[in-house]
């Protein structure tokens, strides 16, 4: 039999890459051009050091890899905004600052390590009804007060049956930078990327009185595709 030529054995390997090598979030491409950059200055200077920038670069773009999701088609199902660990599941308030109601609603926490994928997810299909910015502190995201003191940026979700959620972005402890890039009336779809986090940290939602939390602490998540809680049927909220 004969080998295949050439040119279709190039394009089965690039399309092999495609599909191993997850794509990068646009955020992370001015740091791995100057990664390279560096790496072909250094290069010339010292191959030591040449080949230290290269592994920095390489780091840095696997930091900023947002890799394809399928989310599950269940209407009732709010999904993980972010790969990492849960850390809490509780009853808190929502950020004043979305001008909410003050009440008790249920609360999954997501701890994201410098190792997980950093960009963060819509749980459910939607609409973007607001999105609020407020400075804060930079402790330890795995820490409980964290929701409350740290940096975060919170956007409102109105879901298609109806139901209002939560996401919040929290910076941490070596999170310097929070990056949201949906607006009030923008419609969005269950497992779509919306923001990312440099370099931490924690991702919080707060679901809708009467749903029923499907994760417990120390559970791994994947953004986009694990379901964390079923709502409650519409009107029941």
């Amino acid at each position: 039999m004969a080998s295949p030529p050439f040119p279709a054995t190039l394009r089965h390997l690039v399309d092999l890459a495609r599909e191993t090598l997850p794509p990068m979030h646009p955020a992370g491409k001015p740091f791995v051009a100057a990664g390279a950059a560096a790496t072909l200055l250094l290069r010339g200077l010292s191959p030591t050091a040449g080949t230290l920038s290269a592994l920095a670069t390489v780091c840095c773009a696997a930091f900023f890899r947002e890799p394809h999701r399928v989310p599950p088609r269940d209407p009732e199902l709010a999904l993980a905004p972010a790969d990492g660990t849960v850390s809490s599941v509780t009853s808190a308030s929502a950020p004043a600052e979305l001008g909410l109601e003050s009440r008790p609603q249920p609360r999954v926490s997501v701890f994201l390590s410098l190792f997980d994928v950093h960009v963060q997810r819509i749980p459910m299909d939607g609409e973007i009804r607001r999105v609020a910015y407020r400075p804060g502190r930079f402790l330890t995201a795995d820490l409980d007060k964290a929701s409350a003191d740290n940096e975060r940026a919170s956007v409102l979700l109105r879901s298609s049956a109806g139901h209002d959620l939560v996401v919040v972005q929290i910076a941490g402890l070596v999170a310097r930078r929070i990056v949201c890039s949906v607006r009030p009336g923008d419609v969005v779809a269950a497992g779509a990327t919306y923001g990312l986090i440099r370099f931490g940290s924690r991702v919080d939602l707060y679901l809708p009185p009467g749903s029923a939390p499907l994760v417990h602490p120390g559970q791994r998540t994947v953004g986009g595709e694990t379901a964390l809680a079923r709502l409650p049927a519409a009107g029941q909220s």
